[in-house]
């Protein structure tokens, strides 16, 4: 119980740091920024294993982890302008 409470704290610092980073208006709320967080860095673990960066079970650094939160933030601004 107490990782996943980790998790979400994790989730939701990355998700802020990369709202902060990336320029416009990013209307989410809490829970999408936490949800952009984790998946951000479950993003960045994976491209990273699979580039030889980590080790499997090697968690992925915090800028890889805010990076593959940006490009998610980029990619959710693409589909949510097209649906506008």
């Amino acid at each position: 119980m107490l990782a996943f409470i980790g998790t979400l704290i994790v989730g939701l610092v990355v998700g802020l740091i990369a709202r902060a980073i990336k320029p416009g208006d990013d209307s989410m709320g809490w829970i999408m920024t936490i949800v952009l967080g984790i998946a951000g860095s479950l993003i960045a673990g994976y491209v990273g294993r699979a580039l030889g960066w980590y080790q499997p079970g090697q968690p992925a650094g915090w800028i890889a982890s805010v990076i593959g939160a940006i490009i998610l933030l980029v990619i959710y601004g693409m589909v949510r302008g097209r649906r506008a």
